[in-house]
């Protein structure tokens, strides 16, 4: 995958969980899938469409996917994609852990003259 890729699927990924409510919608898929979005809406203040919606954006970033059996889709959450998260954090963290260390020493120095 190209860094421009790997972007995009965080930035995906992000805008996915960066809503409650698809954060709750993916905690049910989690806990109780393979599950249909009419499952889903039943355990929720909102319906069946809003539902579909919200698990239609947890699929684009990977998030969930959906299996056609019958006349129903049933959904399983796909944890992979919390890899690229993960390693962003780590990233992020890692970054800031530098910056904040060289700030650090600045400081010693000058507080030594």
């Amino acid at each position: 995958m190209t860094r421009r890729s790997d972007a995009a699927a965080v930035d995906a990924l992000f805008t996915a969980l960066a809503d409650d409510t698809r954060r709750t919608v993916l905690r049910t898929v989690v806990e109780r899938g393979p599950i249909t979005a009419t499952e889903v809406a039943g355990g929720l203040p909102m319906t069946r469409q809003a539902v579909a919606k919200h698990l239609q954006i947890l699929g684009d970033a990977g998030l969930v996917h959906g299996e056609r059996v019958g006349r129903e889709t049933r959904f399983e959450a796909t944890t992979e994609p919390l890899r690229a998260v993960s390693e962003w954090i780590a990233q992020t963290d890692q970054a800031w852990t530098t910056r904040l260390g060289r700030l650090e020493e600045q400081v010693r120095r000058a507080r030594r003259r």
